[in-house]
C-alpha cells in the first residue's frame, strides 16, 4: 500500500470531494481518482459514497482512515525530523578511565554549554579497550593515554600528565630516593595490565629488566588511593588524581631515581569514518580548546 494513497484518502474525506482534495494536495483530480480506485481495488470494497455534490466515507472507508491515522502521523513526524537526522545522531565516545576521571567531564560540560541539544553516548574502558572499540567502529572518538597508536587515525593532543609514586606519610621507607629495583621490593598498589598507567610503569621497569608484582591490582584508581592512605603500600598514579590526598597530607610523593613517567592524552578518530555535524562540533571544540599544546 502506498502512503501517498492514504494521504489522498484522508484529504478526500476532509474536503468531501475529489476536486477539493486535488487542490489541497496540489495534484490533478485524475491522480486523486486513480489513488482512490487503487485503494478500493486493494480493499475489495467501496470506500466512498458518491453523490452529485460530493463524496462521503463508507463504513469501510472510515475504518481504513482510522487505521491509517497513526501511520500518517508517524510519517509526518519523520518527515519533520529527517532534515535534522544528522543533528540528532548521538556522538559515541569511548574514554580511558583516567581521562574520564579528570579531563572529559570539563570537555563535555563546555560542549553542552555551547550546544545544549547535542546528544552524547559515553563509555569508559581501559585504554586498550578504548582503542579496540574505535578500531571496530563502535565509537566515533576515543580518548586515549600514552603514545599515539599506529593506525589510520586523526590525532588531537590534549596535554599530558606525570605519574608519581605515593604512600602514606607514616609508611616505612628505608631511603628518601627510591630506585626502580627497590620500588619493586615494596608492596605495590597498581592499576590493571592494559591500562595506560600500568603500561607506562611496566615499560619503565622493563628498561631495567624489572617487573612489578603488585599486592593490589584494580581498575579503580580511588580504591588504590584509599589503600595507599591506609598505609598498605605504594601506588603509582597520575599526580592530578592524587592532588586532594596530597593537599590533605593523607599521602606524600616518593622521589624515584631515574624514573620519569609521563603519558600524553590524545583524542583519536578514524580517518575513514563519516563525520556527522555533532561530531564535527566536538572536533572543532577540542581543536580550539587544546590547540596550544
Amino acid at each position: 500500500m502506498v502512503i501517498r494513497y492514504l494521504e489522498i484518502l484522508e484529504a478526500v474525506a476532509e474536503t468531501g470531494s475529489f476536486t477539493s482534495a486535488a487542490k489541497k494536495l496540489y495534484i490533478t483530480q485524475s491522480a486523486v481518482s486513480h489513488a482512490v480506485a487503487e485503494l478500493e481495488k486493494q480493499t475489495g470494497t467501496a470506500l466512498f459514497e458518491r453523490f452529485p455534490k460530493g463524496v462521503s466515507l463508507t463504513c469501510c472507508g472510515l475504518s481504513l482512515l482510522e487505521e491509517s491515522r497513526s501511520i500518517l502521523t508517524a510519517c509526518r513526524n519523520l518527515d519533520r525530523r529527517i532534515k535534522h537526522l544528522e543533528e540528532n545522531t548521538p556522538v559515541n565516545i569511548v574514554s580511558s578511565i583516567t581521562i574520564a576521571s579528570f579531563l572529559l567531564p570539563e570537555i563535555l560540560r563546555g560542549l553542552h554549554t555551547s550546544f545544549p541539544e547535542i546528544q552524547l553516548s559515553v563509555r569508559v574502558a581501559s585504554a586498550n579497550a578504548a582503542i579496540d572499540s574505535l578500531q571496530r567502529g563502535n565509537a566515533d572518538i576515543a580518548f586515549w593515554e600514552g603514545a599515539a597508536p599506529k593506525g589510520n587515525f586523526d590525532t588531537i593532543l590534549l596535554g599530558s600528565y606525570q605519574l608519581v609514586a605515593a604512600c602514606a606519610p607514616d609508611f616505612d621507607l628505608s631511603e628518601e630516593v627510591i630506585t626502580p629495583d627497590r620500588l619493586c621490593g615494596y608492596p605495590l598498589l597498581l592499576r590493571e595490565p592494559g591500562s595506560a598507567i600500568r603500561d607506562t610503569l611496566d615499560n619503565t621497569l622493563a628498561l631495567a629488566n624489572l617487573k612489578a608484582e603488585p599486592v593490589w591490582e584494580s581498575v579503580n584508581s580511588l580504591a588504590l588511593i584509599k589503600a595507599a592512605e591506609a598505609g598498605l603500600g605504594i601506588t603509582v598514579l597520575p599526580e592530578k588524581l592524587l592532588a586532594d590526598s596530597l593537599l590533605l597530607k593523607k599521602l606524600r610523593v616518593i622521589e624515584l631515581h631515574k624514573m620519569k613517567m609521563e603519558n600524553q592524552m590524545l583524542a583519536l578518530s578514524h580517518k575513514d569514518r563519516y563525520i556527522t555535524k555533532p561530531f564535527q562540533v566536538l572536533i572543532e571544540l577540542l581543536k580550539n580548546q587544546f590547540e596550544f599544546f
